[in-house]
């Protein structure tokens, strides 16, 4: 764990790569079995993937900024109602409450210094976020031109009378985090879906960055789903109202019961059905080590090494048959090296 926290910066981008190798790894398998080239196919993914990010991207910044005078708007009117509330129920002064701004005020100027450090330091921040971003492109476009390659590479050195079984866990555990990445991106999208409707319906500004919030936030179990709701409960408090505020907690509470208790079961399945407690803790402990980008990234990796250790422990004879997104992708791309090729399962 000490060792993932020094070298973060190569192991996130490395596993959100891999994430997005197993979203994407089957619409390139899809391709390549209807004669497209392998590396066509996953330029033709991969541009396909970007620019469907980059218009939701733009249709929410589009949609925030339209919304934004509306919500100041709103914001004006609630801080009015809540200042005339301390004038005439809590029978607070005017005076009182200028000179509350005013210490606020004379706080930021203060602390003037802290905060422009804290813009630098937000500033290489983002600076890092688009080196991880390009790393993590630069690794999935090999992940699915090569991953066949790469993944036998690293069978060479794994026992040869053991090899068999541990390939056959390997991509156990690479199917497990493909009906992973499936369901939980099916999940967020019933659930965007859901909030955003409801947040619709009672009148909510800024309907859509609110759901695109909710969708982002499915991919971290448990936690996630709690700020998005709280997210979307505030912005109803203060723009809407208390009535306005309870309505959309119900909301976000139903659409909550129904990813735990019907879509997560349906979709996930026993392949990769985890203990509540172990979620917790792996989110926990991700939280610990990497930071947000842990706590995404450790229910995944859970799952993978659910899968995998459950094979190693109780496959004592495993299939060969068996057939799953690597062994598509082995097919279309053969092995080119007669040393490689040799000293392959099955082949030896």
């Amino acid at each position: 764990m000490w060792l993932v926290g020094r070298l973060s910066v190569v192991v996130i981008p490395v596993s959100i790569a891999l994430l997005l190798a197993a979203l994407l790894a089957p619409a390139v398998a899809h391709l390549v079995n209807i004669r497209v080239p392998r590396g066509l196919a996953t330029a033709i993914v991969l541009i396909a993937g970007l620019a469907v990010l980059g218009g939701l991207l733009t249709f929410v910044v589009i949609q925030f900024t339209d919304g934004l005078p509306q919500l100041q708007k709103q914001l004006n009117n609630s801080l009015s109602q809540v200042r005339d509330w301390l004038i005439n129920d809590l029978h607070l002064r005017q005076e009182q409450i200028q000179q509350f701004i005013d210490n606020s005020i004379s706080f930021l100027q203060n602390n003037q210094a802290a905060i422009t450090t804290n813009a630098l330091t937000t500033a290489s921040t983002v600076g890092e976020i688009l080196t991880g971003f390009l790393l993590t492109l630069f690794v999935t476009i090999f992940f699915l031109a090569g991953g066949d390659r790469i993944w036998h590479f690293l069978m060479f050195g794994v026992p040869h009378h053991v090899r068999d079984r541990v390939d056959v866990a390997g991509r156990r555990g690479f199917a497990s985090l493909v009906a992973y990445v499936r369901a939980t991106a099916a999940v967020a999208v019933v659930d965007a879906v859901g909030i955003g409707i409801g947040l619709w319906i009672v009148r909510v500004p800024l309907v859509v960055p609110l759901a695109t919030l909710v969708f982002l936030s499915a991919f971290v179990p448990i936690l996630g789903a709690v700020l998005a709701g709280a997210v979307a409960v505030m912005v109803a408090l203060v723009t809407n109202g208390f009535v306005t505020a309870l309505i959309v907690l119900g909301i976000v509470i139903l659409v909550m019961q129904l990813e735990s208790h019907i879509l997560q079961p349906l979709l996930l399945g026993r392949a990769v059905r985890l203990h509540p407690l172990a979620v917790v803790l792996s989110i926990a402990t991700g939280l610990v080590v990497a930071g947000i980008a842990g706590a995404l990234l450790a229910v995944p990796l859970l799952a993978v090494l659910n899968s995998g250790i459950r094979s190693l422990l109780h496959e004592t004879d495993p299939h060969p048959e068996e057939v799953d997104v690597l062994h598509d992708q082995e097919a279309a791309a053969p092995n080119d090296d007669p040393a490689e090729a040799a000293d392959q399962p099955g082949q030896s």
